[in-house]
């Protein structure tokens, strides 16, 4: 997820449930570099909101109730797996914070105002008792809130020194037409897909004398789609993708076979402008994310870091349930949305 989302939606309402207790020291240290601490406090509402974030919005896909404790890809449980993540992001903070001055990066008062307006929001849109659980004091929340836009900044000025060039040709994106003939089902017959080849074979030869493929496909029954592509793509299939790209434009591909179904294709741009030029853009974000990354690892070999274990250790996503509570009520036409949050302890 991505970390902006805690700044917009920082002012929510949580709603806790707490199945066991932690000894959680609100000051101690998690991590430190150089002269830069991250306590234990917001360390803690930091992973808590981003908990909070996975329980809300996917904990439907990830396993529900009990989602922390089941395996994610990487072979450790989803708990594991996300607070790596998170103790890597609070490190990443403690860095970038510690190297501000180099790329002479602060905080302008729009900044400071937008973090101490989002903190009042939260601190009154949810009780004390929650707020305890999660180490939500107003000095908590700012400061997480301060390390958040400071990776901002820091990595704005940080990639502005990286040499990201993306020419047209490096991007070009072609644009081609096709109808897909589906098969019915993942087990077809093999009598099924000749009957489709062959309906397919039919269309091909109409569309390769037809002077619009869109519209020959319409009075065929068919419907004509639109991708746009280059050698690595993969949609319709990469079967299409292989074959289109050998084509000139204006040039109609023969039946091609592929997993579902056959497909007739038509070319017709070798350069797609709005498709390249967003292509350019992602190829230049994905540059500028290694540069980043690039430093990031160059400080954390020349910088030392320490990371205090036993109290990261302390924040457990199985003990302390946390979710984002909306309760808007709808009268006439206006909205608004209650202050309450609900938290159920039980001692163990």
């Amino acid at each position: 997820m991505k970390k902006r989302a805690l700044i917009l939606a920082m002012a929510g309402i949580l709603s806790t449930s707490l199945t066991g207790c932690g000894s959680l020291k609100d000051d101690a240290v998690v991590v430190k570099a150089g002269d830069t601490e991250i306590t234990a406090g917001v360390a803690n509402f930091y992973a808590r909101y981003t908990q909070a974030q996975y329980e809300t919005y996917l904990s439907g896909y990830l396993g529900g109730d009990d989602m922390w404790s089941k395996n994610a890809s990487d072979g450790k449980t989803y708990e594991e797996s996300i607070k790596d993540t998170l103790l890597d992001d609070l490190k990443n903070m403690a860095l970038l914070e510690e190297h501000m001055d180099e790329y002479k990066v602060s905080l302008t008062k729009a900044d400071k105002k937008a973090v101490n307006d989002a903190a009042k929001e939260f601190d009154k849109a949810n009780s004390k008792k929650v707020k305890d659980k999660i180490s939500a004091s107003k000095e908590n929340v700012k400061r997480t809130m301060t390390l958040m836009t400071i990776e901002q900044r820091m990595r704005k000025a940080i990639v502005a020194d990286a040499d990201v060039k993306v020419s047209d040709e490096d991007a070009a994106q072609k644009r081609m037409q096709y109808v897909a003939f589906d098969y019915s089902s993942s087990d077809a017959s093999d009598d099924e897909k000749a009957q489709v080849k062959q309906k397919a074979e039919a269309f091909a030869e109409g569309a390769k004398k037809a002077d619009d493929f869109e519209a020959y496909a319409t009075g065929q029954g068919a419907e004509a789609k639109t991708a746009t592509f280059d050698s690595d793509s993969v949609n319709p299939s990469a079967e299409v993708v292989k074959a289109a790209d050998k084509l000139g434009e204006g040039e109609v591909t023969g039946v091609i076979e592929a997993d579902g179904g056959c497909y007739v294709a038509k070319v017709t741009s070798l350069m797609d402008e709005t498709a390249t030029e967003t292509k350019k853009e992602s190829l230049i974000s994905d540059k500028q994310d290694k540069y980043y990354k690039k430093i990031l690892k160059k400080w954390k070999k020349e910088e030392k870091i320490t990371v205090h274990k036993g109290n990261w250790n302390k924040v457990s996503f199985t003990k302390l349930s946390v979710k984002i509570k909306d309760d808007s009520t709808t009268t006439g036409t206006d909205s608004t949305s209650s202050t309450d949050a609900a938290a159920t302890d039980s001692a163990n």
